[in-house]
């Protein structure tokens, strides 16, 4: 196991234990407030500390676990989950922002977890419990208003419970910070880096990926951060519902099929304490009938004892209708007196043959005079075992959808806080199994290849990425590991590769100067005329690139083509015999016109190589020069008369150069002109013979032009 895993690993033993101990800190206060049965929990200690060193979702972890371990001594607990799931989340935004440097901040952040402890908690309590769950609030709410009920009591209650959470959270609080101090700096980042399955960010890192995903956003393009937002919401809302949704289903039908059996007993049992045989006589006298007062007694008894059952009755079914003979007395409906008749209600219209026959039917679930119910029937036999009337008993399924709407609402409450988990669990995993680690591969990989050619910025960015060192065990570190590797990969070859394009430079620069030296070693009057000349070259070009001119133009590439193939500017006097080429005197018009053929010479020998070489794109540059340095600003050059910026840019700055280097040098037909006057005709052909930005750069620069004549006048 490498390194990096073991530490992961120690991390992990040390966080868990840590959230275990907040846990028990929580249950412990919680469990002396409640055996005191004080107004206080104190069961949010644990989780604030938790969320102050971990993060969110360790935090709302100790919440849930906390909710539900104090559901072994108060009932109610685990219906608070949501409260401490919020509580949790609200001091994240408070240490994430730093909140606790600024003073005022802190009675807000208390304040507003007793909203959450008070005002929310309360709210639940009326709804789980129809008023406050602690004595001394409800004393106190009263002592306030003078009653017991009403809105200004629920009101006044929310008030008294929002202040006993003030205190309750604030010193809550107040433990969790103590207790953080005195926490080994080194335990506190063990328990906060074991969050990252990589190296831990800076808050300024986290920023720029945010910042990075908010323009991505901006764009119109959804990142991956939002897409598994959007998923896990969806998911956990799903999941949630559908749990929730099959808890009060199985729950109903539970309890619906309980109060069917309770019903069906109850019917039973009051079948057997009805005589069978005097059935007529209690629906002709009633009380007056010899225990039927008895009879009627026990039957009150029975319904009280059945859980459920609403109504308990007896009857004779006839062909017109059904006859009462006991009907017991409920709190929203009067009683029917003995000898009542009942018209059959439509639910009943399918089971009629058989209780015509005196058979024993299933419940009936039915919604008419009693309202919504599921009456079970019993038969009552007479001592010829003959049926003589039916006990029946109705259990009100209004009161069961009632019961049945109470306990959704209490999943809702559970459901809410563990929803909020899942979500929060989803994040988590996301953020820092997924998204930090590709946002951070991705920032690292544009930095890759925007390094560029520098072998520098990509060793750095090969040592940047590798300092990652990301270890989610999945297919994101795989991808991590084959990254690293490409990187160092491209790195070398790009190693390499310059390598043999240093090679190959040197190579062309070898040929250059050979190809130049071969036309030097032909013209008795050059005196390093290539050299100097490619030295005036790079002047210019420095100087336009300062002053912003030909911006697009002059690349740091551009530039070092044109003087890297400067010298072969005169390569065509190569087809100029010597006796044109080194007269000592004035050429004769035919001889000059020879001269001049040295230019279109160039351009040829030079296209031919460019055509041999493919890709030599520094030779353009040289046949640019060779053809058309003696072009004339104005039109009146040679040899195709071009004018302005019609003539490359390469061959305008040779002009100058190479006019300046025959002035300012001895020739076999003149010797060399003082500086001044060289420089003073250079000037007088701006704008006619030269390219003005050309000639002013180049005078711009007289220093370096005198430091170029010295060092080879030398």
């Amino acid at each position: 196991m490498s390194s990096g895993y073991q530490k992961a690993e120690k991390r992990g033993i040390k966080s868990m234990v840590f959230a275990l101990v907040a846990v028990v800190v929580n249950v412990l206060f919680a469990f002396l407030a409640s055996y005191f049965s004080l107004p206080f929990y104190l069961d949010t200690i644990g989780t604030i500390a938790t969320v102050a060193i971990a993060g969110p979702f360790p935090g709302i972890m100790v919440s849930v676990a906390t909710n539900i371990l104090c559901g072994l001594f108060n009932s109610y607990s685990i219906y608070y989950t949501l409260i401490g799931v919020l509580i949790a989340l609200t001091t994240s935004v408070f240490v994430r922002k730093r909140m606790s440097s600024h003073k005022l901040m802190i009675p807000l952040y208390i304040t507003i977890l007793a909203l959450i402890g008070g005002g929310i908690a309360m709210a639940f309590q009326w709804i789980l419990e129809g008023g406050p769950q602690f004595a001394d609030v409800a004393d106190a709410a009263a002592a306030l208003t003078q009653q017991r009920s009403g809105r200004g009591y629920f009101i006044a209650t929310v008030i008294v419970n929002i202040g006993l959470n003030f205190v309750d959270k604030g010193v809550s609080a107040m433990i969790a910070f103590i207790v953080l101090r005195f926490i080994p700096g080194d335990l506190k980042r063990a328990i906060s880096e074991n969050r990252w399955k990589q190296k831990p960010l800076s808050e300024g890192e986290i920023g720029d990926m945010k910042i990075t995903r908010r323009r991505a956003s901006g764009r119109g393009n959804r990142t991956l951060r939002m897409r598994m937002i959007v998923m896990l919401t969806l998911m956990a809302l799903i999941l949630t519902l559908t749990l929730g949704f099959i808890s009060v289903a199985l729950h109903f039908e539970s309890t619906r099929e309980e109060y069917k059996d309770a019903a069906q007993k109850c019917a039973k049992f009051a079948a057997e304490v009805v005589d069978g045989d005097r059935i007529d006589e209690f629906i002709d006298k009633g009380f007056v009938a010899e225990g039927y007062a008895d009879t009627r007694n026990m039957l009150y008894s029975i319904r009280d004892a059945s859980a459920g059952v609403k109504y308990l009755y007896v009857i004779k079914i006839k062909e017109d209708g059904c006859y009462v003979v006991f009907d017991l007395d409920s709190e929203d409906t009067p009683a029917y007196v003995n000898g009542d008749k009942i018209d059959f209600e439509e639910a009943f219209a399918p089971y009629l043959p058989a209780l015509f026959a005196g058979e024993e039917i299933e419940p009936v679930e039915s919604d008419d005079i009693s309202g919504w119910v599921q009456t079970a029937y019993y038969p009552i036999h007479n001592s010829k075992g003959i049926t003589t009337a039916y006990a029946c008993a109705d259990v009100s399924m209004d009161y069961l959808s009632d019961y049945v709407k109470t306990y959704l609402g209490r999943m809702v409450l559970v459901f809410s806080g563990f929803f909020i988990l899942i979500l929060a669990y989803g994040m988590w995993v996301t953020d820092y199994s997924v998204i930090y680690p590709v946002g951070r591969m991705a920032s690292s990989v544009e930095g890759f290849v925007k390094g560029g050619g520098d072998q520098k910025d990509l060793d750095n960015n090969v040592r940047m990425v590798r300092k990652l060192d990301i270890r989610t065990d999945d297919e994101v570190e795989r991808l991590y590991d084959s990254i690293c590797k490409m990187a160092s990969d491209v790195a070398e070859q790009m190693r390499s590769i310059r390598h043999y394009a240093e090679a190959t430079s040197q190579m062309q620069n070898g040929l250059i100067l050979t190809m130049a030296d071969m036309v030097e070693s032909r013209d008795s009057d050059t005196g390093a005329h290539v050299q100097k000349t490619s030295a005036y070259v790079r002047i210019i070009l420095e100087g336009l690139k300062e002053k912003g001119y030909y911006a697009a133009k002059l690349t740091t590439k551009y530039m070092n083509d044109v003087e890297m193939s400067a010298p072969l500017h005169d390569v065509g006097k190569i087809n100029i015999p010597d006796a044109v080429l080194n007269k000592p005197g004035k050429l004769t018009d035919e001889e000059y016109e020879i001269m001049k053929t040295h230019t279109t010479a160039g351009k040829e020998i030079l296209e031919k190589a460019i055509n041999t070489v493919k890709g030599g794109s520094y030779l353009k540059e040289a046949r640019n020069m060779a053809a058309y340095h003696h072009e004339r600003w104005d039109g009146k050059g040679y040899p195709e008369k071009l004018h302005g910026e019609v003539i490359p840019l390469s061959a305008r700055v040779m002009a100058v150069a190479d006019v300046f280097d025959a002035l300012a040098s001895p020739r076999v037909y003149k010797p060399a002109f003082p500086l001044e006057k060289a420089l003073s005709i250079i000037e007088e052909g701006s704008g006619t013979q030269f390219d003005p930005k050309c000639v002013e750069v180049f005078m711009d620069h007289l220093d370096e032009v005198k430091q170029v004549l010295r060092k080879y006048q030398e």
